[in-house]
């Protein structure tokens, strides 16, 4: 019997851009997590404790949509945290 109250958990791949690929010291993982993009971005800080300033100040796409931590991922979707960038 399956546990109602059990999240399933799913690999998602992760890509960090500019400030955050710094933070995580990679520019590309695959985690494996929760349903939720809130569990995606806890996963990524788990593994990367200095992305906890960065991420909060990201900007979040979902397989090319912009997101919020509550929208559900797919198995296999792409996530793309984006810090905000100055420039010309």
């Amino acid at each position: 019997m399956t546990d109602p109250n059990r999240r399933a958990v799913r690999p998602v791949t992760v890509r960090y851009w500019a400030g955050a690929r710094a933070a995580a010291g990679v520019a590309e993982e695959t985690l494996e997590t929760g349903p939720l993009v809130g569990d995606v971005l806890d996963a990524a800080v788990a593994a990367h404790p200095d992305l906890t300033e960065v991420v909060a100040v990201c900007s979040v796409i979902v397989d090319g949509r912009a997101s919020s931590r509550d929208l559900e991922v797919a198995e296999g979707a792409v996530v793309e945290l984006l810090p905000p960038f100055a420039g010309g």
